[in-house]
């Protein structure tokens, strides 16, 4: 067993608009990720399954092709190695839980969310 509190998690700046916050066992990892408005997280897959909770803030989705817009309060489910990307669309506060583990976050080879990427709005 371990007991985490985020405000001991270490905040890794991924780039100007967006940071994370993450905790991973074995099998399943969670992130609490902050973006400012009008920053984008660029289309890709991977082979975990992934439930998005926005805590604050608002996130435009595309999955497959079609948009969803996430608010606070609610959770999206994307399957194994769907394409996605989002846009907040405000300052938002998202927390991730994926599994298998994403061990690209946890190697820094995650170059996709590192580049800075926005839109005006």
């Amino acid at each position: 067993m371990q007991h985490f509190s985020w405000a001991t998690i270490e905040k890794e700046v991924m780039n100007e608009k967006v940071w994370r916050k993450v905790i991973s066992g074995q099998e399943t990892m969670v992130a609490q990720i902050f973006l400012t408005k009008g920053a984008m997280v660029p289309i890709h897959q991977h082979a975990s399954e992934q439930i998005s909770y926005v805590i604050e803030g608002a996130l435009k989705y595309e999955v497959e092709g079609r948009e969803v817009i996430l608010r606070a309060g609610e959770v999206l489910h994307i399957p194994s190695n769907v394409p996605h990307g989002a846009l907040a669309i405000e300052d938002t506060l998202d927390l991730d839980v994926f599994s298998p583990i994403r061990a690209d976050w946890l190697t820094a080879k995650d170059g996709y969310l590192r580049r800075v990427e926005t839109t005006q709005g």
